[in-house]
């Protein structure tokens, strides 16, 4: 499951299907992935959002196995099982000269912004800072000085926890991001998952298959 957060409200919470058709996001150059139809993997991953505490049954995971032409014996692994839990981010009070300084200290391409609580609020980078200051090179200091909360943030694509790894690397491809916040569905960040933890959950789990 994924969802579209705009300023730190919920856009669509939907299946990654539904990401395609939006207006507001940009078309993606689309690839193939069994199984075409979502409606089995949406029923194991929207347990939370129903507030179903017990995992999906052996049968749905079995069935949606053998959609995507996956050995029944093996183990279908979630966002959760492969993200950076405890990731960094910066707080929407804070200033663009201190999300800058964050970025450069832990040598990350993006940071999450979050609210109080760690409600999700957008994402920032070193090219989001770039563009800020040569729009208006002229008035750099005071634009450094600027509170996050003041910035237009663009929209950010989020996944939740047991979303399938498969999914998230086709539209982490189709809509060329380095990495996708994880949230939970009391909006909350939990993690991040990024390219790099994708390529390490391939090279160290056996017979992990991103597609079919």
């Amino acid at each position: 499951m994924f969802a579209i957060y705009n300023n730190g409200s919920v856009g669509i919470r939907s299946t990654a299907d539904n990401l395609y058709e939006l207006k507001n996001t940009e078309a993606p150059h689309k690839t193939e992935m069994k199984p075409d139809d979502d409606t089995l993997f949406e029923q194991l991953v929207t347990s939370q959002d129903k507030n179903k505490k017990k995992a999906p049954s052996q049968e749905a995971l079995s069935a949606y196995k053998k959609m995507a032409n996956i050995d029944t014996s093996d183990i279908v692994y979630h966002v959760q099982d492969i993200m950076t839990a405890d990731c960094f981010d910066i707080d929407i009070k804070q200033t663009v000269s201190e999300a800058y300084e964050t970025l450069k200290e832990h040598q990350v391409s993006q940071i999450p912004i979050v609210a109080e609580g760690k409600k999700i609020m957008g994402l920032i980078n070193k090219k989001m800072i770039l563009n800020l200051l040569i729009e208006d090179i002229d008035n750099a200091k005071a634009i450094l000085n600027r509170k996050l909360d003041d910035l237009y943030l663009p929209e950010i694509i989020t996944t939740d926890p047991i979303t399938d790894i498969r999914r998230v690397a086709k539209v982490m491809i189709d809509f060329k991001l380095d990495a996708i916040p994880v949230v939970n569905n009391q909006d909350v960040l939990v993690g991040i998952v990024s390219k790099t933890d994708i390529i390490k959950a391939v090279s160290h789990i056996p017979k992990l298959q991103l597609w079919s």
